[in-house]
């Protein structure tokens, strides 16, 4: 099963959402990005949200479409964005895609990116991605992964979210490594590109945000 989460992002910033409208996934509407799902024709399973980005008009709506609709008070401990993501990962996904959480506010983009380390610090096996028209990015705990080239997201980067990250390597990249210990702060894997089809990473210990990229 697949978790989609529309949240209330600027829209400009949102991709084609019917290109990830699998027949095996179930749609999650935060705020207004309830109002954008169904907009486009798409009715979310569940909605969540203090709904003060919305209109009387757009939230009668809202109550009119949405069987399960869960309000809350604007002065509450999480954002919307993240009882939505608490949800879902209650519901044991294979894979967990945010939409709508990019662009903005600049404390709520980085409250999101950081939701994405949620999983891997509770040693979940759960793909969770925050996905927009330009950027790909999801978080990985120490392993060994592949990744395929895709030429809509050229560029692809790895940053440091924990103290260090050790013996990261990079097979198939146009910037290779082996073994090389990487801190937080450092820019070092900025920017990086495939030359193969197929590339590998891999390091032993610490946290990596991974940003899939295109100008």
């Amino acid at each position: 099963m697949i978790i989609n989460i529309v949240a209330g992002g600027p829209e400009e910033f949102l991709p084609h959402l019917n290109e990830f409208n699998d027949e095996n996934c179930i749609w999650v509407g935060v705020d207004r990005g309830v109002f954008y799902l169904l907009e486009r024709k798409v009715k979310p399973f569940i909605a969540f949200g203090d709904f003060d980005s919305v209109s009387s008009l757009e939230l009668h709506e809202i109550e009119k479409q949405v069987a399960h609709l869960k309000r809350f008070n604007p002065e509450k401990d999480e954002t919307d964005l993240e009882l939505a993501m608490n949800w879902a990962l209650g519901q044991k996904p294979t894979e967990i895609r945010i939409f709508g959480a990019t662009g903005g506010r600049l404390d709520h983009f980085f409250g999101n990116v950081q939701l994405l380390i949620k999983p891997v610090m509770a040693n979940l096996s759960i793909n969770l991605s925050l996905i927009d028209k330009k950027n790909i990015v999801f978080v990985k705990g120490p392993g060994n992964y592949s990744i395929l080239k895709d030429p809509h997201f050229k560029y692809i980067s790895f940053i440091p979210v924990s103290l260090h990250v050790r013996d990261l390597t990079l097979r198939s990249f146009k910037y290779p490594l082996n073994d090389c210990h990487i801190s937080l702060g450092s820019t070092l894997c900025i920017s990086n590109e495939l030359i193969d089809d197929v590339g590998t990473f891999s390091f032993s210990e610490g946290i990596l945000i991974v940003v899939r990229s295109h100008d």
